[in-house]
């Protein structure tokens, strides 16, 4: 059995944008919203899709993707914009067919992402970019496993969603707000809990605090920008939500080991 890689990328949006294939698909389509909204046929209806959504497509399915402006936070005095940013992989092949059918799926699943299945991702996509020098068994054997990292991450999320809806409320307002300032009493106040309630729960579920979980968004907003945007990093800083360049820089070069300039250049 084998599985091909059709297409993949990183695709980050600032102009309205559209797709449609009513006829359906040819392959199966898998795609992460990373940061922003857009609106996706799902289900046989248009929903928005915002940042942590996975959507899931197999060979005959009908496929439509709207980017178009939505509505910035009013404290921010700033109009609509556009902003969608999304990793996709489009691949067919008989080791996909049977793993697909090993189980019931959801075009739509909520997950959080994982730097681990993320890495699979991107090393994915710098495969595929070297065209003629691609090791095509390599990347038959990333996808594969991307595939895998796919589904323990939907099984992961069934299971907090099981354990507290609340704690997924919480997640998903700070996947939304990252690139805007808000506090710990923000998140509190738009679940209804008290701030400590929140903290603890959040913790209890995700493993990690909200500052954490807040940092590592920003942070790889912050990465995608860096390698495939011409933003400058004062931008970059000021777009993600970290307020300032040196906070930035501060909170940057603790995770990675390396300032931004650094990390660009490489």
């Amino acid at each position: 059995m084998y599985a091909e890689i059709m297409s993949c990328g990183y695709s980050y949006h600032t102009q309205p944008f559209q797709m449609t294939n009513p006829e359906g698909l040819r392959a199966y389509l898998f795609r992460l919203q990373t940061e922003g909204a857009c609106e996706a046929l799902v289900d046989g209806r248009m929903q928005r899709i915002q940042a942590g959504d996975l959507l899931m497509f197999k060979p005959g399915d009908s496929y439509s993707l709207n980017v178009s402006a939505q509505p910035q936070d009013e404290s921010s005095g700033a109009g609509p914009g556009v902003s969608s940013g999304d990793y996709f992989v489009i691949c067919r092949g008989e080791w996909l067919d049977h793993w697909w059918n090993r189980k019931e799926r959801l075009q739509r699943v909520k997950v959080v992402p994982d730097e681990r299945w993320l890495s699979l991702w991107q090393a994915l996509i710098l495969e595929k970019r070297r065209f003629e020098n691609e090791d095509s068994e390599l990347a038959d054997y990333l996808l594969r496993a991307l595939c895998l990292g796919l589904d323990r991450a939907a099984d992961t999320q069934s299971e907090l969603q099981g354990k507290s809806f609340i704690a997924t409320r919480m997640k998903n307002f700070i996947d939304e707000q990252a690139a805007l300032s808000f506090t710990v009493a923000d998140v509190a106040a738009h679940v209804g809990l008290s701030v400590s309630r929140t903290v603890h729960l959040f913790k209890e579920c995700f493993g990690l605090t909200i500052i954490q979980y807040t940092q590592n968004v920003r942070l790889s907003m912050a990465i995608e920008r860096i390698k495939y945007s011409s933003m400058t990093l004062e931008q970059v800083a000021e777009t993600c939500g970290f307020g300032s360049y040196s906070y930035f820089y501060r909170v940057f070069r603790q995770k990675y080991g390396v300032s931004p300039a650094a990390f660009r250049e490489r």
